[in-house]
């Protein structure tokens, strides 16, 4: 059985005045001099995008923006889900499931769900308009608490199959990044009869031992893969609850611990976050995190997929996949398309991990072209 209900994000003003306070009232690291961001997170940064979380950030304002799409949670195979569900003014769209990774939730959509869902206000093609089921994966946001352990992408998928059907959607479509992108292909290999492709983007591919004979841009890739700082992979991977508490309760460690990522994996490579994402978004998406409480759960699906299951491991899936490769990502095609029934790829020459977030008209149009064809 799934049980459907309305949802609306109500968040009481007593976890706000806690927030600022504890923002207030942040105890601050010494740093060395001269090291810049080589160590983590700049001291005087995070001073100055916590004053303005503290100061200036309206919670509210966004609040409503997120309440000005329908929400709903369901139960579904024992796990509450929250979803917002935006269907399209075109009769005939096709129904579309965005799924967002780490440390991401629904606010990555934000600026696609009006391109996607409605092309003809936004000077698109109405016959690629879609209806849009934006889930927070489980762990996520307010799709919590978490069933129980084995919460990996294939539980995830499984629960996401039972929402669709729950919805009465039986032919579909999916995209997914990051977390989403280990989520979304196991969507095709769970209902192949009712997923008619799978769109990815911050695809990561790994090796079976065939890393002889890349091509200069592949091994630029590889080399990027490996060299990544993985602190922040090894500890939810392998310490999801330790970290936690750090993260949970303070504010501005789980602000640094977020911020730090879309430093990394933005693009310019040299900028700030906010050169390449608003900083209100940012601070959105860290808040959700913070007042949904969800630092742990969040980075139990790294445990599962990679400490509990092994990282890598997987079927090849047999949908019609379409790949989308940003200027900072490090997918492998000859890789890709090993795992996967790759059918549309397409290389871009900006953009970093969080596309949707950056260049969400690039995300938009790829979206449309690859279900063209699918329809």
């Amino acid at each position: 059985m799934t049980d459907i209900r309305p949802f609306r994000i109500d968040v009481p003003q007593a976890q706000l005045d806690d927030l600022n306070a504890r923002l207030a009232g942040t105890r601050w690291p010494a740093e060395l001099p001269g090291v810049g961001w080589s160590r983590g997170v700049p001291v005087a940064y995070l001073k100055d995008l916590a004053e303005h979380w503290r100061t200036t950030y309206d919670w509210r304002a966004h609040e409503a923006e997120l309440n000005a799409h329908p929400q709903f949670t369901a139960t579904v195979d024992g796990q509450n889900v929250h979803f917002l569900h935006v269907r399209s003014p075109e009769p005939d769209a096709l129904p579309l499931v965005l799924l967002h990774g780490w440390p991401g939730g629904v606010t990555d959509f934000l600026d696609v769900i009006g391109p996607l869902s409605d092309p003809r206000a936004h000077g698109g093609d109405p016959a690629r308009a879609f209806h849009l089921v934006v889930p927070s994966l489980p762990g996520f946001g307010f799709s919590t608490p978490l069933a129980g352990p084995g919460m990996g992408a294939a539980r995830m998928a499984g629960v996401l199959v039972g929402l669709m059907d729950a919805l009465g959607y039986d032919r579909y479509g999916v995209q997914g990044y990051d977390t989403g992108a280990w989520v979304a292909p196991e969507l095709g290999r769970q209902a192949p009869d009712r997923v008619v492709g799978v769109h990815l983007n911050a695809l990561l591919a790994f090796p079976d031992g065939e890393v002889e004979g890349l091509t200069e841009v592949e091994q630029r890739r590889w080399a990027a893969m490996q060299d990544l700082n993985d602190g922040y992979l090894q500890c939810n991977a392998k310490r999801p609850q330790t970290v936690a508490y750090g993260l949970h309760d303070s504010p501005v460690g789980q602000l640094a611990w977020i911020v730090e990522k879309f430093k990394e994996l933005t693009d310019p490579v040299d900028g700030l976050p906010e050169d390449s994402v608003d900083r209100d978004r940012i601070l959105t998406d860290v808040t959700l995190y913070w007042l949904t409480g969800t630092a742990a759960s969040a980075a139990q699906v790294y445990y599962e997929e990679i400490s509990a299951k092994g990282w890598g491991e997987q079927a090849r899936t047999t949908v019609p996949t379409g790949v989308l490769v940003s200027a900072h990502d490090v997918t492998i095609r000859r890789w890709a398309e090993r795992d996967h029934d790759v059918v549309h790829w397409t290389e871009l020459d900006r953009g970093g991990h969080f596309l949707a977030l950056e260049q969400p008209d690039l995300l938009v149009a790829d979206v449309r072209e690859f279900f063209a064809g699918l329809r």
